[in-house]
């Protein structure tokens, strides 16, 4: 049922290339989490966005892509949906992807920020794919991104090998230590396909991350 008095707009962002062989059937079950949530009685019924100039959740079946921009207005019961969306994703999904979720305070007002108030806004990033090893290389890819993007206002691009290398080094230790853990058949740590990192207060998020 729709949540009026809900105390977040929750955003959902990100590209999911899925396996050749998904139907929009298939697809509607693995979406279930977020359909159901936003009250509607099918992936069609709940795929609009709470925002008009939103395109909502698509199915391209030619590209064999899931593409989301969707908001929801919610409470933080909703990442009981999440940890559910990113398990069926990953049963579904062809390649690594990343997904961005962003609580935005639906109370938080100008007046707030005026008197210096911090906002419960938070941010999640959260990684899914077919198995660990498609998961971590798009770990690997932005966080070299986020760290080339850093470094390059203080050197020049040519110089810092060195740095991707060092990722590279910390992502294959990780993978080994994972693959170690599995044959022993011990639990793993660090990657469950919905891990990312969270904040609130401050600076506020733009709603769209187009």
């Amino acid at each position: 049922m729709p949540r009026y008095n809900a105390p977040f707009e929750i955003h959902v962002h990100g590209q999911v290339p899925l396996r050749k062989d998904v139907s929009f059937e298939q697809l509607q079950e693995v979406l279930k989490p977020l359909w159901k949530y936003a009250g509607a009685r099918s992936l069609s019924d709940g795929a609009n966005s709470s925002y008009e100039d939103e395109p909502g959740i698509k199915f391209d079946a030619h590209g064999h892509l899931l593409q989301m921009c969707w908001t929801v207005a919610g409470d933080q019961d909703f990442r009981q949906s999440l940890d559910d969306l990113c398990m069926n994703l990953n049963d579904v999904a062809e390649a690594g992807a990343a997904v961005e979720v962003t609580f935005y305070d639906a109370e938080y007002d100008e007046e707030d920020s005026s008197q210096g108030n911090e906002s419960r806004d938070d941010f999640l990033m959260l990684f899914v794919g077919p198995n660990p090893a498609a998961i971590m290389q798009v770990q690997r890819d932005l966080l070299v991104q986020d760290v080339i993007s850093l470094m390059e206002r203080h050197f020049d691009g040519a110089e810092l090998s060195g740095v991707v290398a060092e990722v590279d080094k910390l992502f294959s230790q990780r993978f080994d230590a994972l693959v170690s853990s599995l044959a022993l058949g011990k639990p793993s740590s660090g990657l469950g396909g919905n891990h990312g990192g969270g904040h609130g207060g401050g600076g506020r998020k733009p709603r769209h991350l187009h």
